[in-house]
């Protein structure tokens, strides 16, 4: 990729040359991962002991993913070079295992809360119970829950100015329904859903603000999920929609989500 047609939003500044990703061995490499990874750090995964060869094992799209935007921050910060961000880019989106991706940002300020190790990985456990009740309050900041959380069966949000993110593309399901208790005054819901997952919103009451649900999959698929909502919408807003699409996905003009045949 050329320096003079970058990606959206651009990079800029030239930091100061760095010591070559080819050839360099910057002592071992740690096993890398962030597609299962939660984003509270109190919450990642630490180093197991005894974990040999971890480096080894492959990388997953979502794993090269966020090395790609790790880079492209960094690149926009002055850390890297136009030129060191093409190569690193190149490396990236051809590497196979979590050595060669950790190897990419280890000397970047994010690596060291980003690299967490391969062999820890493991999906939830067939006998992970859902909570009945997960209860979620927001004033003026920002709650999460995204990777492969438990899905339970019954949530309270409530939004003063904030925002709450839910997304659904990764999480475990193990019952067909969801309710939701939704109370949003200036703040925003937002669902992040995948094919299969309904949302329903008509026993939300709307004052000033807007709720839109996007579903450009149709309504022909086998339901895995359905969302119930009922609360009201002040002057924020509640919405559901696709994941949008990575820098990588991007690039490659990949669709934003696919249906399983």
């Amino acid at each position: 990729m050329g320096a003079g047609a970058g990606p959206p939003g651009g990079y800029g500044g030239r930091g100061a040359p760095h010591a070559g990703v080819r050839g360099s061995s910057p002592g071992p490499a740690l096993p890398y991962s962030l597609s299962m990874a939660d984003t509270d750090p109190s919450n990642r995964l630490t180093p197991a002991a005894g974990a040999p060869d971890a480096g080894a094992l492959r990388a997953s799209h979502a794993d090269r993913d966020h090395v790609v935007e790790q880079l492209r921050v960094a690149a926009g910060d002055g850390r890297l070079s136009p030129e060191e961000l093409d190569e690193r880019l190149e490396l990236a989106l051809n590497a196979r295992t979590y050595a060669e991706l950790a190897t990419l940002v280890t000397d970047l300020p994010a690596a060291s809360s980003a690299v967490v190790p391969a062999a820890g990985l493991s999906p939830a456990p067939a006998s992970a119970a859902p909570k009945d009740l997960i209860t979620l309050q927001c004033s003026s900041g920002h709650a999460e829950r995204n990777g492969r959380w438990v899905v339970p069966s019954r949530m309270d949000l409530k939004v003063t100015s904030g925002h709450i993110t839910l997304d659904f593309t990764e999480a475990v399901i193990t019952q067909p329904t969801l309710h939701i208790d939704a109370e949003v005054r200036s703040g925003h819901i937002t669902l992040i859903t995948r094919p299969g997952i309904v949302v329903d919103v008509d026993d939300v009451s709307v004052r000033s603000g807007h709720v839109k649900v996007r579903a450009p999959w149709g309504s022909d698929l086998p339901v895995l999920l359905r969302i119930d909502v009922a609360g009201t919408c002040g002057s924020g807003h509640i919405s559901a929609r696709p994941r949008r699409r990575t820098f990588w996905q991007w690039l490659r003009r990949e669709p934003q989500y696919t249906v399983a045949a």
